[in-house]
Protein backbone atom coordinates (compact mmCIF):
# COMPACT_ATOMS: atom_id res chain seq x y z
CA UNK A 1 0.00 0.00 0.00
CA UNK A 2 2.93 2.61 1.07
CA UNK A 3 4.04 1.90 -2.46
CA UNK A 4 1.27 2.33 -4.09
CA UNK A 5 0.93 5.73 -2.55
CA UNK A 6 4.50 6.94 -3.01
CA UNK A 7 4.21 5.72 -6.55
CA UNK A 8 2.53 9.37 -7.92
CA UNK A 9 5.22 11.27 -5.79
CA UNK A 10 7.78 9.12 -7.00
CA UNK A 11 6.87 10.09 -10.58
CA UNK A 12 6.28 13.90 -9.93
CA UNK A 13 9.58 13.99 -8.62
CA UNK A 14 11.05 12.08 -11.23
CA UNK A 15 9.68 14.34 -13.27
CA UNK A 16 10.44 17.95 -12.14
CA UNK A 17 13.79 16.50 -11.81
CA UNK A 18 13.78 15.84 -15.76
CA UNK A 19 12.68 18.88 -16.88
CA UNK A 20 16.03 20.95 -16.84
CA UNK A 21 17.72 17.81 -18.14
CA UNK A 22 15.16 18.45 -21.09
CA UNK A 23 15.56 22.11 -21.45
CA UNK A 24 19.89 21.70 -21.25
CA UNK A 25 19.65 18.77 -23.99
CA UNK A 26 17.39 21.47 -26.01
CA UNK A 27 19.37 24.08 -25.51
CA UNK A 28 22.51 22.16 -26.11
CA UNK A 29 21.08 21.04 -29.79
CA UNK A 30 20.20 24.76 -30.69
CA UNK A 31 23.44 25.58 -29.80
CA UNK A 32 25.04 23.29 -31.87
CA UNK A 33 24.24 24.98 -34.87
CA UNK A 34 26.53 27.74 -34.40
CA UNK A 35 29.27 24.41 -35.10
CA UNK A 36 28.17 24.29 -38.74
CA UNK A 37 28.99 21.19 -40.35
CA UNK A 38 31.72 20.52 -36.99
CA UNK A 39 28.19 20.29 -35.29
CA UNK A 40 26.37 17.58 -37.77
CA UNK A 41 28.02 14.46 -35.71
CA UNK A 42 27.36 15.55 -32.26
CA UNK A 43 23.48 16.61 -33.09
CA UNK A 44 22.66 12.35 -34.33
CA UNK A 45 22.12 11.52 -30.70
CA UNK A 46 19.76 14.47 -30.44
CA UNK A 47 17.74 13.57 -33.43
CA UNK A 48 16.31 10.34 -31.36
CA UNK A 49 16.12 12.16 -27.49
CA UNK A 50 13.38 10.79 -25.91
CA UNK A 51 11.53 14.23 -25.53
CA UNK A 52 9.86 15.61 -28.90
CA UNK A 53 11.33 19.15 -27.53
CA UNK A 54 14.91 18.38 -28.18
CA UNK A 55 14.22 16.32 -31.40
CA UNK A 56 12.86 19.10 -33.11
CA UNK A 57 15.59 21.28 -31.92
CA UNK A 58 18.23 18.97 -33.78
CA UNK A 59 16.04 18.84 -37.07
CA UNK A 60 16.18 22.93 -37.04
CA UNK A 61 19.64 22.96 -36.10
CA UNK A 62 20.80 20.45 -39.49
CA UNK A 63 18.25 22.52 -41.32
CA UNK A 64 20.33 25.81 -40.46
CA UNK A 65 23.09 24.15 -40.87
CA UNK A 66 22.36 22.36 -44.50
CA UNK A 67 24.58 20.65 -46.42
CA UNK A 68 25.68 16.96 -47.39
CA UNK A 69 26.41 16.00 -44.28
CA UNK A 70 23.18 16.96 -42.87
CA UNK A 71 21.85 13.60 -44.93
CA UNK A 72 22.50 10.95 -42.53
CA UNK A 73 21.10 12.44 -39.73
CA UNK A 74 17.62 14.01 -41.60
CA UNK A 75 16.99 10.96 -43.14
CA UNK A 76 17.08 9.23 -39.63
CA UNK A 77 14.67 12.27 -38.61
CA UNK A 78 12.30 11.08 -41.33
CA UNK A 79 11.38 8.09 -39.66
CA UNK A 80 9.83 9.74 -36.36
CA UNK A 81 6.48 9.38 -35.70
CA UNK A 82 5.84 13.56 -35.34
CA UNK A 83 4.57 15.05 -38.47
CA UNK A 84 6.45 18.34 -37.84
CA UNK A 85 10.10 16.15 -37.34
CA UNK A 86 8.93 14.91 -40.99
CA UNK A 87 8.58 18.07 -42.26
CA UNK A 88 11.25 19.91 -41.15
CA UNK A 89 13.81 16.75 -42.18
CA UNK A 90 12.19 16.61 -45.47
CA UNK A 91 12.55 20.55 -46.07
CA UNK A 92 16.12 19.84 -45.02
CA UNK A 93 17.10 17.28 -47.53
CA UNK A 94 15.61 19.21 -50.51
CA UNK A 95 17.82 22.41 -48.96
CA UNK A 96 20.82 19.46 -49.02
CA UNK A 97 20.32 19.33 -52.73
CA UNK A 98 19.10 22.61 -53.33
CA UNK A 99 20.56 25.23 -51.24
CA UNK A 100 18.43 27.97 -50.12
CA UNK A 101 15.23 25.89 -50.07
CA UNK A 102 14.58 26.46 -46.24
CA UNK A 103 13.79 29.46 -46.94
CA UNK A 104 10.77 28.97 -49.20
CA UNK A 105 9.83 24.97 -47.86
CA UNK A 106 6.50 24.79 -45.96
CA UNK A 107 8.39 24.35 -42.44
CA UNK A 108 8.65 28.25 -42.15
CA UNK A 109 4.88 27.92 -42.08
CA UNK A 110 4.27 25.25 -40.02
CA UNK A 111 1.91 26.09 -36.72
CA UNK A 112 1.44 23.26 -33.79
CA UNK A 113 -1.43 22.73 -31.46
CA UNK A 114 -0.32 19.86 -29.11
CA UNK A 115 -0.36 16.88 -31.90
CA UNK A 116 -1.71 18.65 -34.83
CA UNK A 117 0.69 20.52 -37.30
CA UNK A 118 -0.66 22.70 -39.97
CA UNK A 119 1.35 23.59 -42.93
CA UNK A 120 0.84 26.39 -45.88
CA UNK A 121 1.47 25.15 -49.02
CA UNK A 122 1.94 27.97 -51.54
CA UNK A 123 1.05 27.84 -55.52
CA UNK A 124 4.53 28.30 -56.71
CA UNK A 125 5.97 24.53 -57.43
CA UNK A 126 8.26 25.08 -60.29
CA UNK A 127 11.62 24.23 -58.53
CA UNK A 128 13.35 21.03 -59.66
CA UNK A 129 17.21 20.16 -59.18
CA UNK A 130 19.82 20.25 -62.25
CA UNK A 131 19.90 17.42 -64.08
CA UNK A 132 23.43 16.56 -63.58
CA UNK A 133 22.88 16.51 -59.56
CA UNK A 134 22.57 12.97 -58.38
CA UNK A 135 20.55 12.15 -55.00
CA UNK A 136 21.02 9.47 -52.82
CA UNK A 137 18.83 6.20 -53.12
CA UNK A 138 18.33 6.54 -49.21
CA UNK A 139 16.56 9.89 -49.76
CA UNK A 140 14.30 9.04 -52.23
CA UNK A 141 13.47 5.95 -50.48
CA UNK A 142 12.83 7.56 -47.27
CA UNK A 143 10.70 10.44 -48.41
CA UNK A 144 8.83 7.92 -50.72
CA UNK A 145 8.01 6.13 -47.25
CA UNK A 146 6.24 9.36 -45.92
CA UNK A 147 4.40 10.29 -49.37
CA UNK A 148 2.48 7.05 -49.15
CA UNK A 149 2.19 6.86 -45.19
CA UNK A 150 3.32 9.98 -43.38
CA UNK A 151 2.34 10.76 -39.85
CA UNK A 152 0.09 13.49 -41.31
CA UNK A 153 -1.84 15.11 -44.35
CA UNK A 154 0.67 17.79 -44.47
CA UNK A 155 4.01 15.68 -44.06
CA UNK A 156 2.74 13.13 -47.17
CA UNK A 157 1.51 16.22 -49.11
CA UNK A 158 5.79 18.01 -48.55
CA UNK A 159 6.88 14.54 -49.30
CA UNK A 160 5.01 14.68 -52.53
CA UNK A 161 6.71 17.76 -53.11
CA UNK A 162 9.94 17.04 -52.25
CA UNK A 163 10.10 13.96 -54.37
CA UNK A 164 9.10 15.87 -57.35
CA UNK A 165 11.91 18.70 -56.72
CA UNK A 166 14.56 15.99 -56.20
CA UNK A 167 13.36 13.81 -59.46
CA UNK A 168 12.69 11.01 -57.45
CA UNK A 169 12.02 8.25 -60.46
CA UNK A 170 12.30 5.55 -57.85
CA UNK A 171 9.64 6.30 -55.78
CA UNK A 172 6.61 7.07 -58.53
CA UNK A 173 4.63 4.00 -57.33
CA UNK A 174 4.66 5.72 -53.34
CA UNK A 175 3.76 8.64 -55.30
CA UNK A 176 1.05 6.75 -57.19
CA UNK A 177 0.24 5.50 -54.24
CA UNK A 178 -0.54 8.93 -52.53
CA UNK A 179 -2.78 9.97 -55.32
CA UNK A 180 -5.20 7.37 -53.86
CA UNK A 181 -5.30 9.35 -50.42
CA UNK A 182 -8.65 11.25 -51.55
CA UNK A 183 -6.74 14.27 -49.96
CA UNK A 184 -6.64 17.35 -52.62
CA UNK A 185 -3.16 18.79 -51.48
CA UNK A 186 -1.36 15.32 -51.33
CA UNK A 187 -3.18 14.34 -55.00
CA UNK A 188 -1.89 17.48 -56.41
CA UNK A 189 1.68 17.46 -54.87
CA UNK A 190 1.77 14.11 -56.29
CA UNK A 191 0.62 14.67 -59.39
CA UNK A 192 3.15 18.12 -60.11
CA UNK A 193 5.92 15.58 -58.66
CA UNK A 194 5.40 13.17 -61.30
CA UNK A 195 5.03 16.20 -64.30
CA UNK A 196 8.56 17.03 -62.91
CA UNK A 197 10.11 13.27 -62.79
CA UNK A 198 8.87 13.03 -66.60
CA UNK A 199 8.64 9.46 -66.27
CA UNK A 200 6.30 8.00 -69.26
CA UNK A 201 6.10 5.07 -67.53
CA UNK A 202 3.87 6.41 -64.85
CA UNK A 203 1.26 7.82 -66.79
CA UNK A 204 -1.45 4.84 -67.28
CA UNK A 205 -0.87 5.09 -63.66
CA UNK A 206 -2.71 8.32 -63.31
CA UNK A 207 -5.71 7.85 -65.47
CA UNK A 208 -8.05 7.09 -62.66
CA UNK A 209 -8.03 10.50 -62.19
CA UNK A 210 -9.10 12.15 -65.60
CA UNK A 211 -12.63 12.27 -64.41
CA UNK A 212 -12.05 13.48 -60.63
CA UNK A 213 -14.49 15.43 -59.58
CA UNK A 214 -12.35 18.18 -58.33
CA UNK A 215 -11.95 20.07 -61.06
CA UNK A 216 -8.13 21.36 -59.89
CA UNK A 217 -7.28 17.58 -59.31
CA UNK A 218 -8.80 16.38 -63.08
CA UNK A 219 -6.91 19.53 -65.03
CA UNK A 220 -3.64 18.67 -63.42
CA UNK A 221 -4.56 14.79 -64.26
CA UNK A 222 -5.19 15.85 -67.62
CA UNK A 223 -2.08 17.93 -67.65
CA UNK A 224 0.24 15.30 -66.17
CA UNK A 225 -0.95 12.74 -69.06
CA UNK A 226 -0.05 15.40 -71.73
CA UNK A 227 2.99 15.69 -70.31
CA UNK A 228 3.71 12.26 -70.54
CA UNK A 229 2.05 11.57 -73.31
CA UNK A 230 0.32 8.53 -72.12
CA UNK A 231 -1.65 7.44 -75.72
CA UNK A 232 -3.84 5.39 -72.94
CA UNK A 233 -5.42 8.49 -71.57
CA UNK A 234 -6.29 9.73 -75.31
CA UNK A 235 -9.56 7.85 -75.52
CA UNK A 236 -10.64 9.34 -72.09
CA UNK A 237 -9.50 12.83 -72.33
CA UNK A 238 -11.24 12.77 -75.50
CA UNK A 239 -14.42 12.40 -73.91
CA UNK A 240 -13.67 14.91 -71.36
CA UNK A 241 -13.28 17.41 -74.05
CA UNK A 242 -16.40 16.17 -75.39
CA UNK A 243 -18.77 16.05 -72.54
CA UNK A 244 -16.98 18.64 -70.28
CA UNK A 245 -19.01 22.18 -69.60
CA UNK A 246 -15.82 23.60 -67.93
CA UNK A 247 -14.30 25.77 -70.16
CA UNK A 248 -11.06 25.49 -68.27
CA UNK A 249 -11.20 21.92 -68.26
CA UNK A 250 -12.03 21.87 -72.28
CA UNK A 251 -8.93 23.84 -72.53
CA UNK A 252 -6.44 21.15 -70.79
CA UNK A 253 -8.04 18.67 -72.69
CA UNK A 254 -7.34 19.54 -75.94
CA UNK A 255 -3.81 20.86 -75.18
CA UNK A 256 -3.24 17.40 -73.89
CA UNK A 257 -4.79 15.64 -76.53
CA UNK A 258 -1.93 17.96 -78.62
CA UNK A 259 0.91 16.92 -76.64
CA UNK A 260 -0.04 13.22 -76.61
CA UNK A 261 -0.94 13.67 -80.64
CA UNK A 262 -2.76 10.75 -81.52
CA UNK A 263 -3.93 10.31 -85.10
CA UNK A 264 -7.32 9.64 -84.25
CA UNK A 265 -7.61 13.37 -83.34
CA UNK A 266 -6.46 15.01 -86.14
CA UNK A 267 -9.75 16.05 -87.91
CA UNK A 268 -10.32 17.49 -84.37
CA UNK A 269 -7.04 19.78 -84.83
CA UNK A 270 -7.81 20.76 -88.17
CA UNK A 271 -11.38 21.54 -86.92
CA UNK A 272 -9.91 23.86 -84.15
CA UNK A 273 -7.13 25.37 -86.13
CA UNK A 274 -9.43 28.55 -86.10
CA UNK A 275 -11.20 28.24 -82.87
CA UNK A 276 -12.15 31.73 -81.32
CA UNK A 277 -10.30 30.26 -78.32
CA UNK A 278 -6.77 31.34 -78.33
CA UNK A 279 -6.05 27.70 -76.18
CA UNK A 280 -7.53 25.81 -78.74
CA UNK A 281 -5.73 27.12 -81.69
CA UNK A 282 -2.70 26.40 -80.06
CA UNK A 283 -3.15 23.47 -78.95
CA UNK A 284 -4.05 22.26 -82.64
CA UNK A 285 -1.51 23.83 -84.17
CA UNK A 286 0.98 21.72 -81.59
CA UNK A 287 -0.50 18.32 -82.41
CA UNK A 288 -0.69 18.72 -85.83
CA UNK A 289 3.10 19.70 -85.84
CA UNK A 290 3.66 16.34 -83.66
CA UNK A 291 1.89 14.34 -86.02
CA UNK A 292 4.27 15.77 -88.85
CA UNK A 293 1.59 14.91 -91.65
CA UNK A 294 3.06 16.54 -94.85
CA UNK A 295 -0.06 17.91 -96.08
CA UNK A 296 -1.04 20.12 -93.09
CA UNK A 297 2.53 22.16 -94.15
CA UNK A 298 0.34 24.75 -96.23
CA UNK A 299 -1.96 25.32 -94.02
CA UNK A 300 0.12 25.47 -91.29
CA UNK A 301 2.22 28.30 -92.60
CA UNK A 302 -0.99 30.16 -93.36
CA UNK A 303 -2.05 29.69 -89.98
CA UNK A 304 0.91 31.47 -88.80
CA UNK A 305 1.24 34.22 -90.96
CA UNK A 306 -2.23 35.43 -90.47
CA UNK A 307 -2.32 34.80 -86.52
CA UNK A 308 -1.78 37.53 -84.24
CA UNK A 309 -2.28 36.13 -80.93
CA UNK A 310 1.33 35.70 -79.29
CA UNK A 311 0.79 32.24 -77.74
CA UNK A 312 -0.61 30.38 -80.86
CA UNK A 313 1.09 32.13 -82.85
CA UNK A 314 4.24 30.22 -80.95
CA UNK A 315 2.33 26.96 -81.04
CA UNK A 316 2.20 27.87 -85.14
CA UNK A 317 5.98 28.73 -85.52
CA UNK A 318 6.87 25.10 -83.75
CA UNK A 319 4.45 23.53 -85.74
CA UNK A 320 5.56 24.80 -88.87
CA UNK A 321 9.26 24.23 -88.15
CA UNK A 322 7.93 20.89 -87.00
CA UNK A 323 6.35 19.93 -90.73
CA UNK A 324 9.72 20.59 -92.40
CA UNK A 325 10.05 24.52 -92.65
CA UNK A 326 14.01 25.20 -91.19
CA UNK A 327 13.73 28.43 -92.42
CA UNK A 328 16.05 31.25 -89.89
CA UNK A 329 15.04 34.57 -92.23
CA UNK A 330 13.80 37.69 -90.58
CA UNK A 331 10.27 36.25 -90.92
CA UNK A 332 10.71 32.74 -90.76
CA UNK A 333 9.33 30.27 -87.83
CA UNK A 334 12.51 29.31 -86.16
CA UNK A 335 13.67 32.75 -86.11
CA UNK A 336 10.76 33.58 -84.67
CA UNK A 337 10.98 31.49 -81.70
CA UNK A 338 14.36 32.20 -80.96
CA UNK A 339 13.55 35.91 -81.39
CA UNK A 340 10.67 34.96 -78.62
CA UNK A 341 13.44 34.39 -76.60
CA UNK A 342 13.90 37.93 -75.54
CA UNK A 343 10.50 38.09 -74.41
CA UNK A 344 10.27 37.71 -70.28
CA UNK A 345 6.58 37.18 -70.64
CA UNK A 346 7.00 34.05 -73.38
CA UNK A 347 10.06 32.86 -73.36
CA UNK A 348 9.04 30.13 -71.67
CA UNK A 349 6.95 28.75 -73.52
CA UNK A 350 9.37 29.53 -76.46
CA UNK A 351 12.04 27.16 -74.61
CA UNK A 352 10.01 24.63 -73.83
CA UNK A 353 8.80 24.69 -77.81
CA UNK A 354 12.40 24.59 -78.98
CA UNK A 355 13.73 21.92 -76.38
CA UNK A 356 11.20 19.80 -78.32
CA UNK A 357 12.54 20.84 -81.87
CA UNK A 358 16.05 20.96 -81.12
CA UNK A 359 16.03 16.86 -80.51
CA UNK A 360 16.18 16.64 -84.36
CA UNK A 361 20.09 16.74 -85.30
CA UNK A 362 18.86 19.23 -88.44
CA UNK A 363 17.15 22.15 -86.65
CA UNK A 364 19.84 21.89 -84.19
CA UNK A 365 21.98 22.50 -87.02
CA UNK A 366 19.87 25.73 -88.21
CA UNK A 367 20.17 27.03 -84.40
CA UNK A 368 24.02 27.09 -83.91
CA UNK A 369 24.62 29.98 -86.14
CA UNK A 370 22.58 32.24 -83.82
CA UNK A 371 24.77 31.51 -81.10
CA UNK A 372 27.90 33.97 -82.16
CA UNK A 373 26.03 36.86 -83.07
CA UNK A 374 22.99 36.29 -80.35
CA UNK A 375 21.47 38.06 -76.99
CA UNK A 376 22.37 37.38 -73.81
CA UNK A 377 18.87 36.07 -73.50
CA UNK A 378 19.24 34.10 -76.60
CA UNK A 379 22.62 32.52 -75.88
CA UNK A 380 21.36 31.23 -72.13
CA UNK A 381 17.94 30.10 -73.20
CA UNK A 382 19.45 28.31 -76.01
CA UNK A 383 21.77 26.39 -73.73
CA UNK A 384 19.26 25.44 -71.61
CA UNK A 385 17.03 23.85 -75.48
CA UNK A 386 20.99 22.24 -76.20
CA UNK A 387 21.15 21.19 -72.07
CA UNK A 388 18.02 19.19 -72.09
CA UNK A 389 17.61 18.44 -76.32
CA UNK A 390 21.12 18.11 -77.50
CA UNK A 391 24.13 15.39 -78.15
CA UNK A 392 27.91 15.34 -78.45
CA UNK A 393 27.74 18.09 -81.79
CA UNK A 394 26.47 20.23 -78.93
CA UNK A 395 29.39 20.28 -76.77
CA UNK A 396 31.71 22.41 -78.85
CA UNK A 397 29.22 25.07 -79.02
CA UNK A 398 28.27 25.20 -75.14
CA UNK A 399 31.86 24.99 -74.36
CA UNK A 400 32.20 28.07 -76.45
CA UNK A 401 29.56 29.90 -75.01
CA UNK A 402 31.46 28.58 -71.39
CA UNK A 403 34.10 31.11 -72.18
CA UNK A 404 31.66 33.82 -73.53
CA UNK A 405 32.68 37.63 -72.22
CA UNK A 406 29.63 38.19 -70.53
CA UNK A 407 29.99 36.20 -66.82
CA UNK A 408 26.39 35.44 -66.22
CA UNK A 409 26.29 33.88 -69.94
CA UNK A 410 29.43 31.60 -68.93
CA UNK A 411 28.37 30.91 -65.92
CA UNK A 412 25.17 29.45 -67.12
CA UNK A 413 26.55 27.76 -69.84
CA UNK A 414 29.02 25.79 -67.76
CA UNK A 415 25.88 24.36 -65.88
CA UNK A 416 24.15 23.72 -69.08
CA UNK A 417 27.12 21.83 -70.06
CA UNK A 418 27.30 19.49 -66.85
CA UNK A 419 23.43 18.94 -67.48
CA UNK A 420 24.20 18.20 -71.00
CA UNK A 421 27.09 15.87 -70.32
CA UNK A 422 24.98 14.56 -67.36
CA UNK A 423 23.22 12.93 -69.96
CA UNK A 424 25.40 11.72 -72.62
CA UNK A 425 26.14 8.13 -72.74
Amino acid sequence: MKLLILFPAILILAQAQNQPDTKQRARAARELAKEGENGVAKLMPYVADMDLSVRLEAVKALDEIGGPKTVDALVRATRDNDPEMQIRATDGLVNAYLPGYIKSGISGTLQRAGNSVKAKFTDTNDQVIDAFVEVRPDVIAALGRLASGGASLESRANACRALGILRGRAAIDQLVEAMHSKDDQVMYEALIAVQKIRDPAAGPKIVFLLRDLNARIQTTAIETAGLLRTKEAASDIRGVFQNSHDAKVRRSAISSLGMIADPADHALFLQNLSNNDETFRAASAEGLGRLKNAADQTAMEKAFMDERKMNPRLSMAFATVALGNKDMGEFGPLRYLVNTLNNKNYKGVAVALLIELARDQNIRQAIYPVLAGGTKDEKIQLGVVLARSGDQDSVPYLQKLSMDPDPEVAQESIRNLRALRARLP
